[in-house]
């Protein structure tokens, strides 16, 4: 009941904040953009890429589809994260520290957010995006295990960037995650644990072990969870410093 009240309290003013910048509206809408564009443009590269090049695409849908499911938890987390930037900067977070409402209930709120979106865009893109075919609950359990990627993005933002122009900077840095896990396609197993440094790795691993029914994909949803769990867990408290009174 206690979440309730947060976000019938929280949610409007987070919705009002969103449609008034032109940025967190653009990032809203993008994952829709990126599922049409996937759904339509790639079986015509495909075709093109046939014709003039005898390059079959189609094995590489699996591929195309790790990026829409990395993006969505990646976007997520953009909104939040400048939401998160906009009220530390308007003092809004700190005076929450002198209201019932928590500056731990408001981070409770803030963080299971994007969490909460990012799995429900999922559920929806993918099928609208319709390259691969995957079960329901293969594409729950992807996209649950790429969900806390969410709080990711949001708390490194608020963590390490000081306003929305380094913020914006932080985003474009952050977009190189996204290459090293897709190299790893193209790895053989053995060596692809190295690029189980980037926390974006252990969720496409996971789709792409479900997607060809490949058993073993229990272990990597353990250690990809417990991961992600310990790098949010130190982004809260590089972020809660930068939140003391000392700081």
């Amino acid at each position: 009941m206690k979440t309730m009240r947060v976000l019938q309290a929280l949610g409007p003013i987070d919705a009002k904040n969103i449609s008034r910048d032109p940025l967190l509206r653009w990032l809203v809408f993008y994952p829709l953009l990126l599922a049409g564009l996937i759904r339509w443009g790639a079986p015509l590269l495909t075709i093109r890429l046939m014709v003039q090049f005898q390059f079959d695409l189609t094995p590489y849908y699996p591929l195309l589809m790790s990026f829409v499911l990395l993006m969505t938890p990646m976007l997520a987390g953009m909104v939040i994260g400048f939401l998160l930037l906009d009220q530390r900067d308007d003092q809004t977070l700190t005076a929450l520290q002198v209201t019932p409402l928590t500056l731990n209930g408001y981070m409770v709120y803030r963080l299971s957010l994007p969490i909460l979106l990012s799995l429900v865009v999922t559920l929806l893109i993918f099928p609208l995006a319709g390259l691969v075919e995957i079960s329901l609950a293969s594409l729950l359990l992807a996209a649950l295990s790429a969900a806390p990627l969410a709080p990711f993005y949001a708390l490194t933002l608020a963590a390490f960037a000081a306003n929305k122009v380094q913020g914006f900077a932080l985003t474009k840095a952050l977009g190189v995650l996204l290459i090293p896990p897709l190299m790893a396609y193209f790895v053989p197993p053995p060596w692809q644990w190295v690029f189980g440094l980037v926390p974006l790795y252990w969720p496409v691993k996971i789709f792409w072990l479900l997607y060809a029914d490949t058993p073993g994909y229990v272990f990597y949803v353990v250690i990809g969870l417990l991961y992600q769990l310990l790098l949010l867990f130190l982004l809260l408290r590089r972020f809660n410093k930068t939140m003391s009174p000392s700081h």
